[in-house]
C-alpha cells in the first residue's frame, strides 16, 4: 500500500501550515486521513475532531495508576535516557498530566519539584521557566499542534529538557491497521522524520529518539542576535 493521489484543495497541515494538497491515506478505522508529505505529519479530518467532552470521558477511562507496575515500567522507558541530564532539586512540569499524575509522583520521589498541568484535570496556567518539561502521550491529541508545541517551547528556560512519548508511525502499510490510530482522541500521528522538522520549527534540538515512542529535545540558548 501506498499513498494515493493528492486531495484537491486539502486543508493546510496543523503542523507546518502549509496549503495546498495533502495525501489520503488508509487508516484502521473510518475516519478520514491526510498525510503532508512536507513535515510527515498524519491527521485526522477536523470533521472526524472529537469534542472537549468526548474527549474527556475517553481520559477518564484510562486506568493508569503507581500500583500497575505495567504503566510504571512503560513511563521509566523515558526515564531510563533522561534522568542522567538532569540535577535533583530542579523543576519541571508534567503536561498533560491526565487525571492520575504518576509521572509527576515518579519524578517527585527522586528529588525533583515536578508541578502538574492538563486542561481536563488540572486546568491552572503553568508557571515558567521550567527546567523539564515532560509530556507523555499526549502530542497526539494535539488539534492544533503548532500552538500547542510552540506553548511547550515557551515553558522552557533556555537549555531546559523537553521529553515526549508518543507512539510514532513507520509506514503507509503499517498504518493501515495500526491500533493506536483507532482511539478517537489519537488525532495527529508524527514520523521521525517531523521529529526532525519540529528542530526547524522551533528553538528545539534533538538528542535522543528510540525510533518508537521516546524522543528528547533541548531548548537551543539564543542569544540576543539569535546565534
Amino acid at each position: 500500500m501506498s499513498f494515493s493521489l493528492p486531495v484537491d484543495r486539502a486543508p493546510q497541515c496543523p503542523l507546518c501550515e502549509q496549503a495546498g494538497s495533502k495525501q489520503s491515506i488508509q487508516g484502521p478505522d473510518a475516519r478520514s486521513y491526510l498525510h503532508c508529505p512536507r513535515c510527515h505529519l498524519i491527521f485526522v479530518a477536523a470533521n472526524h475532531l472529537p469534542s472537549p467532552n468526548e474527549e474527556r470521558l475517553r481520559y477518564l477511562q484510562h486506568n493508569n495508576s503507581a500500583d500497575d507496575s505495567g504503566y510504571v515500567s512503560f513511563l521509566e522507558s523515558m526515564l531510563l535516557p533522561l534522568l542522567p541530564k538532569l540535577q535533583p532539586g530542579i523543576r519541571g512540569l508534567d503536561y498533560g498530566c491526565g487525571p492520575q499524575p504518576v509521572l509527576a509522583e515518579l519524578m517527585r520521589a527522586r528529588g525533583f519539584n515536578c508541578e502538574v498541568y492538563d486542561p481536563f484535570f488540572f486546568a491552572s496556567e503553568p508557571q515558567p521557566p521550567y527546567d523539564f518539561v515532560l509530556s507523555t502521550e499526549c502530542f497526539e491529541h494535539f488539534h492544533h499542534p503548532r500552538q500547542d508545541i510552540g506553548r511547550i517551547c515557551t515553558l522552557l528556560a533556555p537549555s531546559a529538557w523537553l521529553g515526549i512519548m508518543t507512539e510514532l508511525w513507520q509506514t503507509a502499510e503499517a498504518f493501515a491497521t495500526w491500533s493506536y490510530a483507532r482511539d478517537t482522541t489519537h488525532v495527529v500521528f508524527y514520523h521521525q522524520k517531523t521529529l526532525h522538522f519540529l528542530t526547524d520549527l522551533f528553538p528545539l534540538e534533538l538528542h535522543f529518539c528510540d525510533r518508537r515512542r521516546v524522543s528528547l529535545f533541548r531548548k537551543k540558548f539564543l542569544t540576543n542576535s539569535g546565534r
